[in-house]
């Protein structure tokens, strides 16, 4: 994928417009649901509920990263594949305007740690994204006891990933339901990459 005109990549970009969509709807299930007991989130994702809607929006949060990372655009997928699998192991958590700034922020950090010889440390990650130290650190502790340490990914994972994310890139129906993410398993190949719909 080739980097946009404005320097950010395309990846980058639909990575921030298909979380936005899955928070966007995810909000409007819970006002649905508001007179309903709402079911508190799986212990793994408490921290990353904030009690207010962040300021700026999900697109720019993520260009903000992008700026200030300074890390490859394959960091940016293997951070979407990390919040698909913790997605996975915890399916009663639903990605909201209340929570998806923080674990994004924490699925990058934990990427580029993975991905990269060299990184800059928490307290300058945690700057970039708008919380303090102690919270980065706390993040990204149950971010990756909620993957269960399992931080590996596979070429032709990475090669599906990339695939899909290309598909939705140069999608222009905007009637597909946002909902639609893949899964792929360590075993499947990029051929056989599955669809299965995030839990709200």
């Amino acid at each position: 994928m080739s980097e946009s005109v404005a320097g950010v990549p395309p990846v980058v970009t639909t990575i921030s417009t298909l979380l936005q969509r899955i928070a966007d709807q995810n909000d409007a299930l819970a006002a649905g649901r508001c007179n309903m007991p709402s079911q508190p989130p799986p212990p793994a994702a408490v921290a990353f509920c904030a009690f207010e809607k962040p300021d700026i929006s999900i697109r720019c949060y993520l260009d903000r990263i992008f700026q200030f990372a300074h890390c490859s655009t394959s960091c940016y997928v293997v951070a979407y594949i990390y919040l698909d699998r913790f997605l996975s192991f915890h399916p009663s958590f639903a990605i909201d305007s209340f929570n998806v700034h923080r674990i994004l922020i924490t699925a990058v950090l934990t990427s580029v740690k993975f991905m990269e010889d060299r990184c800059y440390n928490n307290a300058y990650f945690a700057r970039v994204g708008g919380v303090s130290l102690h919270e980065m650190n706390y993040l990204e502790v149950d971010f990756l006891f909620g993957l269960r340490f399992k931080l590996n990914v596979t070429r032709d994972m990475f090669n599906s990933y990339c695939s899909y994310l290309e598909r939705e890139k140069n999608l222009t129906n905007p009637k597909i339901p946002p909902r639609l993410h893949c899964f792929p398993s360590e075993e499947e190949s990029s051929s056989s990459c599955k669809q299965q719909q995030l839990i709200v």
